[in-house]
């Protein structure tokens, strides 16, 4: 895991900061989603469905299951210190090119695109890249905005 201070964020503009640690999605995650918002589309949830009906042959994880894990998959690779509150404050551009079967893995690539002073704290722009293991395509490419509060 990189440690990087806060004071420091900002040497790293322009760069892919971290990659976080492989993650599994399991079904049970997904079906605690799906019970959590209520979407239980059996595309996500119906296995036997799935291997019979759905062009990938398993259920698949709901994209915002896979965007709200940023925030996780963040943290797994950078600790960042001086810092008294990180706020999620917001996505600019979500888009899901590809799916997540049910037993993937899938990791985070974090590169900063911008970062702008807020009086107490910084706003730093993240562009997010969710990977899955042994896929040409990403499954979740964000803008995401974190506020930092010294």
């Amino acid at each position: 895991m990189l440690t990087i201070d806060i004071t420091t964020l900002r040497d790293h503009v322009g760069q892919e900061v971290a990659v976080s640690n492989w993650m599994t999605i399991s079904q049970a995650q997904i079906d605690q989603f799906a019970d959590a918002t209520g979407d239980r589309q059996w595309i996500h949830v119906d296995p036997v469905r799935a291997r019979a009906e759905s062009p990938y042959q398993t259920t698949i994880a709901h994209g915002f299951l896979s965007l709200s894990l940023i925030s996780s998959l963040l943290r797994d690779a950078i600790q960042l210190t001086g810092l008294r509150l990180a706020i999620n404050y917001g996505l600019n551009r979500v888009r899901f090119p590809g799916p997540v079967p049910t037993g993937s893995r899938i990791r985070g690539r974090f590169a900063l695109e911008a970062l702008d002073e807020l009086g107490d704290g910084i706003q730093a722009a993240w562009r997010v890249t969710v990977e899955r293991d042994g896929s040409p395509k990403p499954c979740v490419v964000a803008e995401w905005i974190v506020r930092y509060y010294r």
